[in-house]
């Protein structure tokens, strides 16, 4: 698996930290897996730490989106962080910054959690 998956907070926040190039491949399907993972296991918490991704396409970005749609429908949260300047160029220009909530940290993604007490 090309992804790292864990859990924080005595597996409260799941984290999947993901890196490559997401292009709709193999690495994509395993973002894809390791959401729908962490959804059916009834976690609300999730950050998607994207530090380590060099390069993502639409459709790595439709994984975001999904995540972000299927967790805020069971009253959960997505948390993106560590994006790089290009990767967070086309969140801008998509206007998914209004969408997703961007940290730049991971430990910045899970104080974010704390204070918002989801």
């Amino acid at each position: 698996m090309a992804h790292k998956i864990t859990t924080l907070q005595g597996g409260t926040i799941g984290v999947i930290e993901a890196k490559g190039s997401l292009v709709g491949g193999e690495e994509t399907d395993e973002l894809r897996n390791a959401v729908t993972d962490f959804n059916d296991q009834g976690n609300k918490k999730l950050i998607i730490d994207l530090s380590k991704v060099t390069y993502m396409n639409s459709t790595a970005i439709g994984v975001l989106v999904s995540a972000h749609m299927t967790y805020s429908k069971n009253k959960g949260q997505v948390k993106l962080c560590g994006i790089n300047k290009n990767i967070n160029n086309i969140f801008v220009i998509t206007k998914l910054t209004l969408v997703f909530d961007v940290c730049e940290t991971r430990d910045a993604a899970v104080k974010s959690f704390e204070q918002a007490k989801v």
